[in-house]
Parts: C-alpha cells; structure tokens; sequence
C-alpha cells in the first residue's frame, strides 16, 4: 500500500514516490535539483512538474548552480521560449537567484545539506499521518526555514514549499501509516 496521495495510474508519479520521496537527500545538487522544482511548482500540481524534470534539467544546465547563477538575459528569453518548462518569467529569475543564494550558503556552511539540515537538528522528523486530512499545510520547522530563506533573498520559497520541499528530501517522513515506505 502507498500514501494516499500518489495516483495509481501515474508511472512518474509512483516511481517518485517508492524511490524519492521522504529518502534523506544529503548531496547539494540534488538538493538544488529539488529546490529548482519545488519553487516552479508553487501554484501547481507536481505531477506537471515531474513530466516537465528531464526539460528541466537540460534547460537548467543538470541543475548545476554555478552554471545556472551566471544565466543572463539572453538565457531568460530562451527559457520563457522553451515549453518543456513552466514558462514563468519570475520563477526563472527565481531559479537564477536562488543559485546565486545557494552558493553564498555553500561558501558560508561548506554544503547547503549542512545548512538546511540544521533546521529539523539533523534528524528527519516523523509524523504519524494517517490520512490525507492528516497533513497540514505547512509546519513549523518549514516556516523557520522559509523565513531564514527569504531573509538570506530566495524567492518563491514559502512555508508551504519548504515543507514540500523538506518532505521530499526525507527532512521530514511523512508516509502514512500504511504505505510500505512508512517505517516504525
């Protein structure tokens, strides 16, 4: 059995989830990877963007934040032409931004995974969901986080997709009960 959240017909969004999700992420690119999404995300179901990832990944040079940091004005408008991406000016510069920020972390923590980790003390937190109603929009540790985020100059990194994003690199294990990922 698998959350109740992941569509039985849905391959991607099936594979995500007995795979990704809720596996602590340690490794700064794919840290970036995550953030990227989540942030081109926001306002919209992940299912859209996990058919857009391999678009993604080609169009922001393999989520490289370095690479992605030196994007210009000539890239935002290749971007803003590319449909197999979200083509939303701000969370293009959102993204460009956020790689600019992310290696102003690195330099000052030595890893992002160093930096974000310190919010949940290391340790992934463990809830006991049971249901769908049983999660809730956000939490705190997502709102401190968040906030640090935004105080640092990321963009479209709220509460709401920090927990998100917290959820789907295993800072947070929020499986149900009864899914086979869930572990006592």
């Amino acid at each position: 059995m698998r959350c109740p959240w992941v569509p039985d017909k849905n391959q991607e969004y099936i594979d995500y989830h007995d795979k990704e999700w809720g596996v602590p992420v340690k490794d700064d690119a794919k840290i970036f990877e995550f953030l990227v999404l989540e942030s081109a995300q926001a306002g919209l179901s992940w299912a859209i963007v996990l058919k857009k990832r391999e678009n993604y990944r080609k169009a922001f040079a393999s989520f490289d934040p370095k690479k992605v940091a030196k994007f210009s004005e000539k890239e935002i408008n290749k971007l803003l032409q590319n449909s197999g991406i979200i083509r939303n000016r701000a969370k293009i510069e959102a993204a460009i931004t956020n790689a600019k920020r992310f290696l102003e972390i690195q330099k000052e923590f030595g890893t992002f995974s160093k930096y974000m980790w310190q919010f949940v003390k290391n340790k992934p937190i463990k809830h006991k969901f049971k249901t769908l109603r049983d999660y809730p929009e956000k939490i705190k540790e997502a709102e401190v986080f968040s906030a640090d985020l935004k105080k640092r100059g990321f963009k479209f990194l709220g509460p709401v997709i920090c927990y998100a994003h917290m959820q789907a690199i295993g800072m947070v294990n929020d499986h149900t009960t009864n899914c086979f990922k869930y572990k006592k």
